[in-house]
């Protein structure tokens, strides 16, 4: 998972809190004839929640946000749950962006996701020294601790560790090499979970990465890879509840081959957990210079997906962004010198695409 657009600006949103629900329900949202036709709304006609991830950047943009608050039932925050942003400093944990995400959120009737609580990346400069000096638990279990325990009862769900597999990485177990697993071992996994799980005991637990979802033989070994990770983290008693399939797909490049990914999330849901879509968005850079070929590329990918993944149940549906408005275009790869991104359901000016309108019909079956 990587960033994509402008600078994390900081804002304390407005709004009252509404009453708390319980963390991991998943609400009785299935919406009726007469409700506008939106994302959440379609997505609620399975039971199944759609959102998106969203940054205090954007939350200061009036026009985008009537868009979010129309579309989404569900909010993940971009940036500000990252490390580097919440424990600049060792032991000061600042989670006020986080908290101005959650107040936007529930004054909108939104539940909210939290993201990532262990990554090997976008950590704050002290914590890895830190780690290979003192080998301390601690500096896993405390800092989980903390956010979990800030926000106990408040959210739906938590990725708790992101990304830990890297079959390329060579090791037997798959697992990547990064400064937790060279300090702690596969132990630092069990460590975040049950931390995750003691202090927050009813927020859905899920473990989270990208590598699954194309038919390509990198995608093959990642998926065996993920299963085995996930059996004997199972077998070990690691509270692991769910599969988050992040969901990055390129119109222009490898596809999903459906009859995988459907035998994959059979096998996921046989060991008893759930799955979510965490991240998902579709990358258009390499195609022709005609936006309508690519939206409609756009379009193509995710439906393909989706379709796979709806008939798995899943519980939610995030793209990692709802709108290209935010999408900066330096640091794409692109074949055109003014290439802009169309990676998301709503164009820069929150006009619906057409990836809005497959996912809209792939969550209602048309």
């Amino acid at each position: 998972m990587f960033s994509r657009r402008a600078a994390l600006q900081s804002l304390c949103a407005a709004g009252a809190a509404l009453a708390s629900r319980p963390a991991n329900a998943v609400p009785l949202l299935r919406a009726s004839i007469a409700e506008e036709r939106t994302l959440k709304n379609a997505a609620a006609s399975r039971t199944i929640l759609y959102g998106a991830a969203t940054n205090t950047g954007e939350l200061r943009d009036g026009m985008f946000v009537g868009a979010l608050a129309r579309e989404a039932a569900i909010l993940v925050p971009e940036y500000e749950m990252k490390r580097a942003i919440v424990e600049r400093t060792r032991d000061v944990v600042d989670l006020s962006a986080c908290d101005s995400i959650m107040a936007f959120a529930r004054a909108h009737g939104m539940l909210c996701r939290g993201h990532p609580l262990v990554w090997h990346k976008r950590n704050p400069d002290w914590l890895e020294p830190a780690v290979r000096e003192s080998h301390d638990e601690k500096l896993i279990t405390s800092y989980v601790e903390k956010v979990c325990g800030h926000f106990r009862g408040r959210m739906h769900s938590w990725d708790v560790v992101n990304e830990a597999i890297s079959p390329a990485d060579g090791r037997s177990d798959c697992l990547r090499r990064s400064f937790w697993l060279d300090v702690f071992g596969p132990a630092y996994i069990d460590l975040a979970y049950h931390a995750a799980r003691a202090s927050d005991p009813d927020a859905l637990l899920v473990y989270n990465d990208w590598g699954c979802e194309l038919g390509a033989p990198a995608n093959d070994r990642f998926r065996a890879a993920t299963l085995d990770f996930l059996e004997q983290a199972l077998a070990r008693g690691v509270p692991i509840q769910a599969l988050g399939l992040q969901g990055h797909l390129a119109a222009f490049g490898t596809p999903v081959d459906q009859q995988k990914l459907k035998a994959f999330l059979a096998q996921v849901r046989a060991l008893g957990l759930r799955i979510l879509v965490t991240e998902h968005d579709v990358d258009d850079s390499g195609g022709p210079a005609d936006i309508g070929i690519r939206d409609r590329a756009v379009a193509d990918a995710s439906r393909r997906f989706l379709d796979v993944v709806l008939d798995a149940g899943p519980v939610a549906v995030l793209t990692w962004g709802l709108s290209d408005r935010f999408l900066d275009s330096p640091g794409y790869r692109a074949a055109l010198a003014d290439y802009v991104p169309r990676m998301l359901p709503l164009d820069r000016d929150l006009a619906r695409k057409p990836m809005w309108h497959a996912m809209a019909e792939a969550f209602t079956g048309a």
